[in-house]
């Protein structure tokens, strides 16, 4: 009887280990423990289809922020959007803003593009040079009809 005691002990002690683990990751992954040190930025979108809070905001491929806030403005009826920046990373204020996608079934992600400007957005400025989403369907749907009228 004691055998089974111990096999039961120790099957309930890997599976605690298990789920302080992945209770660990999943609060790294989301961003959850990280010191939200930064400044924040708005841009605003025609569409923003696959991101919302907590999206990546992606630098040359290096994640720097994460989307904080997203909103519908009711005068324009586009997509306001707020974002942190990791503090020291310093965007041209000629920079642009685009909605990437990871590849053909992944994620969408707020893309950063570069100016070359020698001025830097501050904490609260918005970034007018936009591009929204691009859907892969109407692409698809504009792709064979064009193909259909030849």
């Amino acid at each position: 009887m004691s055998t089974y005691n111990l096999t039961e002990i120790l099957v309930g002690g890997v599976v605690l280990a298990g789920a302080v683990a992945f209770g660990v990751y999943a609060s790294q992954s989301t961003g959850f423990s990280q010191n939200r040190t930064g400044y924040e930025l708005g841009a605003s979108f025609r569409s923003l289809e696959g991101v919302g809070v907590g999206t990546d905001v992606r630098l040359a491929g290096v994640k720097i922020g994460t989307v904080t806030n997203v909103s519908l403005n009711p005068d324009t009826y586009r997509a306001d959007t707020s974002f942190s920046v990791a503090e020291g990373v310093l965007i041209p204020d000629d920079s642009a803003i685009i909605i990437s996608s990871e590849g053909l079934l992944g994620g969408n992600f707020v893309e950063v593009m570069p100016g070359g400007s020698p001025f830097y957005f501050e904490a609260g400025d918005e970034i007018e040079d936009t591009q929204g989403a691009v859907s892969l369907i109407s692409l698809l749907v504009k792709f064979v009809a064009g193909d259909d009228s030849e």
